[in-house]
């Protein structure tokens, strides 16, 4: 069984590789704020634990093993979020911290009761999918690069984003929570802001910011 120090590393790896492969040493260690010697000691035991493989280029590939567990520590982190926002009131932009405390201490029975108790939901509060809901990851195209003039639908807030409660916090006064249908007013990248049009109220958006999130062409 995974230590908890390990499933984060594996969570890491599992949402790198399915928002913005490949994955390498370097980003993972930027993702969990070590040094390059620590990562490299660390990829060194995720290897003979079997939980990852490196391929070309040293890029960095969950076994079946470790993609199991990184899939369990997610689904179970998006479950918390839900019933911290559904069941207990919680703002979304507090429950990431929580749900990276309740992740490691739910065990497999709890797990299941509180997805029964939840009406069994395919996605986490900021949309991204709970692994084992049978919900596909939405891709679509990040608002970074939409362009002026189109109507587009929020799908999700990717992981990166959702750890930021001042970035979530705006979100939510601005109307731009997942489903929402706005209109990109302007861009510009050159000053680093985007302009939407939600509901008729105004909001702006940093380039870097918008990245974090995905949209697809409203119907």
């Amino acid at each position: 069984m995974a230590t908890p120090t390990i499933e984060e590393y594996l969570e890491a790896i599992y949402v790198m590789e399915s928002e913005n492969p490949p994955v390498i040493s370097a980003r993972v260690a930027e993702a969990m704020r070590i040094s390059a010697p620590t990562m490299s000691d660390t990829l060194r035991r995720l290897i003979q634990q079997g939980y990852v493989s490196t391929g070309k280029s040293k890029v960095i590939l969950l076994t079946d093993r470790g993609r199991e567990a990184a899939e369990a520590l997610v689904r179970r982190h998006r479950l918390s979020e839900r019933w911290l926002v559904d069941a207990l009131g919680m703002d979304w932009s507090r429950v990431h911290k929580e749900a990276c405390r309740l992740e490691h201490a739910l065990s497999s029975e709890v797990e299941e009761r509180l997805a029964r108790a939840l009406g069994n939901p395919s996605t986490c509060p900021h949309g991204n999918p709970i692994p084992g809901s049978g919900q596909e990851l939405r891709q679509g195209v990040a608002l970074s690069r939409v362009s002026p003039g189109e109507e587009v639908v929020l799908l999700r807030i990717a992981p990166e984003g959702e750890r930021d409660r001042r970035f979530l916090s705006y979100l939510t006064g601005s109307g731009l929570v997942p489903g929402a249908r706005f209109r990109v007013v302007d861009a510009a990248p050159w000053a680093g802001i985007i302009t939407v049009s939600v509901g008729g109220v105004t909001a702006i958006i940093g380039v870097d910011a918008a990245s974090h999130l995905w949209v697809e062409p409203a119907q």
